[in-house]
């Protein structure tokens, strides 16, 4: 199935190039455009949980949009799956059959197609609309491109943490880590105490993949993996190789649960909830699982959290971490008319307030969250970080590879961990499949 996917993928791309001769994009920097109003059915093509906040306000906000503009409606096409809907979205796009409105994250595939014209301005669009100011610059970084255009708007504003259980960590005889190089030893002695030290959801694989993000953005900074991805620097560099061996030193501790590879993301949670764990990299996304009464009562008291640990000399501060806005929503430029910037312009206006009273961070500041009654004192700390981050941030590198690339990294990474194979032979695979890959999207 991955190799059917990426089969399908390159074959999208190379279609998409050819799409493009043949025009059919109007101007991207036409963010107002002119005449009259007229109410029918749009679409937005989304990857987001169906039952999800976001999903759930924009219905509201189309059904009070639609009460002063009769027969205006808005057609959700959800698909969450995201390799699923990366195809889907490769497809229709190569097809020149975009909705209105689209999913998109920061990728090499997206960047192409704003340079083709396909996607418009979502800065200048925002600047239109008076809201680009009240935006968390975060949130938007998030969603540039390498070369500091914007063209996703974002829905959401996570902050990632390393939870943690405080009894199991003193039943061990370890504490908070000081440095990323310390979580090899401190695995070692929670397993020596009969403790799974770290859950992870191996099945989904982007949870692993951010552990070879980390030793980089600290050492080299976030220009590392806008460099690695062009084959301007490689894993064999000393940046990449501190990641590498770092990796293999992880698995050699068993950092992470017995047979993690086939464990999901309910498997992982349900270890950290239930006690088994010492600790669980996810984000504020899971508050409601992890700060709230809802958690274990075994186990609420002694969970905590610690932001993504520094090393000595690192080129990144504390305050800088991963810290995602989610997948951003594209506005397709073929189909942008006065309908659609009109109901952009209301729902945007509306939609913080809106996603700040169900518990979550807003993208923007001008709204506060709204604690929910069975919140934890962990949960008012956890969004507390938000207002004290700095101006880095290290991106998903699942979001920034090439696709075939990125399927590369994801089976050499787990077998790294497993000790399948030795830090040289995933050196030599990687750098070489960058070398094959990156130009055909990096030109």
């Amino acid at each position: 199935m991955i190799k059917l996917f990426r089969t399908a993928a390159v074959a999208a791309v190379a279609a998409l190039a050819l799409a493009a001769c043949g025009g059919g994009a109007t101007n991207p920097s036409n963010v107002s455009p002119t005449g009259e109003i007229k109410p029918r059915e749009i679409s937005w093509l989304l990857s987001r949980p169906a039952d999800g906040a976001v999903i759930n306000i924009m219905k509201k906000l189309a059904d009070d949009y639609a009460k002063d503009h009769p027969g205006f409606s808005l057609n959700l096409i959800t698909t969450p799956d995201r390799p699923s809907y990366i195809q889907k979205l490769e497809t229709l796009a190569a097809a020149n059959k975009l909705p209105e409105l689209f999913d998109t994250d920061a990728t090499p595939f997206a960047q192409q197609l704003a340079k083709q014209g396909k996607m418009v301005d979502a800065e200048k669009l925002l600047k239109s609309l008076n809201v680009y100011d009240s935006y968390r610059p975060g949130a938007l970084d998030y969603q540039r491109f390498d070369d500091g255009s914007l063209y996703m708007i974002p829905f959401q504003f996570e902050l990632e943490f390393i939870w943690y259980n405080k009894a199991l960590l003193q039943k061990a005889g370890v504490s908070v880590p000081k440095s990323l190089d310390d979580l090899p030893a401190m695995c070692t002695a929670l397993r020596q105490a009969g403790i799974t030290p770290i859950a992870i959801d191996g099945q989904d694989q982007w949870p692993l993949e951010r552990y070879v993000a980390y030793q980089p953005f600290r050492d080299a900074g976030p220009e590392f993996i806008q460099k690695l991805k062009k084959g301007e620097a490689k894993f064999s560099d000393p940046a990449g190789q501190k990641t590498v061996q770092w990796l293999a030193a992880l698995g050699k501790a068993k950092c992470f649960q017995d047979g993690f590879s086939s464990q999901g993301y309910s498997d992982a949670q349900n270890q950290f909830t239930s006690g088994q764990a010492a600790m669980y990299n996810i984000g504020t996304w899971e508050l409601p699982s992890l700060a709230t009464d809802k958690l274990n009562r075994a186990v609420r008291d002694d969970t905590d959290f610690f932001t993504l640990p520094t090393n000595q000399g690192s080129v990144t501060a504390a305050n800088e971490f991963v810290s995602p806005s989610g997948i951003g929503m594209a506005v397709n430029a073929k189909t942008y008319d006065p309908l659609v910037s009109d109901f952009l312009k209301f729902a945007l206006a509306k939609y913080p307030a809106e996603y700040a009273a169900t518990g979550a961070l807003s993208p923007t500041t001008t709204v506060e969250t709204t604690l929910p009654a069975n919140a934890t004192p962990l949960y008012k700390k956890a969004l507390e970080k938000a207002n004290d981050l700095g101006d880095k941030q290290a991106m998903p590198w699942d979001t920034q590879l090439d696709p075939t690339t990125n399927g590369r990294l994801q089976q050499e990474l787990v077998l790294l961990v497993q000790g399948n194979i030795t830090p040289e032979q995933f050196t030599s695979t990687m750098d070489n499949a960058v070398a094959q890959n990156a130009p055909k999207f990096f030109k």
